[in-house]
């Protein structure tokens, strides 16, 4: 309980204090847990393959602790939505999605929930395919 977790902690969530070398594992424990990607081919541009990484917690101050972390270790930006459902998003676009991803998932023998690793995986592979 000392490093910021707390019971039933729905919307009361706040920072959570974990070392920096160590915060890549949360995050990612985050993403498998409360999080999600989106992908898909959007239909405005015929060669445009859009990512998204997000995180969504009830508390508003915990995603922008999240926000704030990312920011701080990665120089990388995100933007938390409020989807009017008693919940935030934190939202990650295409480049920093990659960029993100990459310093989540930055081993072969690190534990992730694998359905998510292999949408987020299939998603890489198409975006390295079409763009590099």
């Amino acid at each position: 309980m000392s490093i910021g977790f707390v019971p039933n902690k729905t919307k009361v969530l706040n920072k959570i204090d974990i070392p920096d070398s160590f915060f890549a594992d949360f995050l990612r424990g985050h993403l498998d847990g409360d999080g999600f990607t989106n992908s898909y081919w959007d239909k405005r541009w015929k060669s445009s393959f859009m990512l998204y990484t997000g995180f969504v917690s009830a508390s508003k101050n915990h995603v922008e602790w999240i926000k704030d972390k990312v920011q701080d270790l990665y120089l990388q930006a995100g933007r938390i939505k409020y989807t009017g459902k008693s919940t935030y998003h934190l939202v990650y676009a295409k480049k920093i999605s990659i960029f993100l991803l990459k310093q989540l998932y930055y081993g072969e023998k690190i534990p992730y929930l694998s359905r998510k690793k292999f949408k987020i995986d299939r998603a890489l592979s198409i975006i390295t395919g079409s763009y590099y």
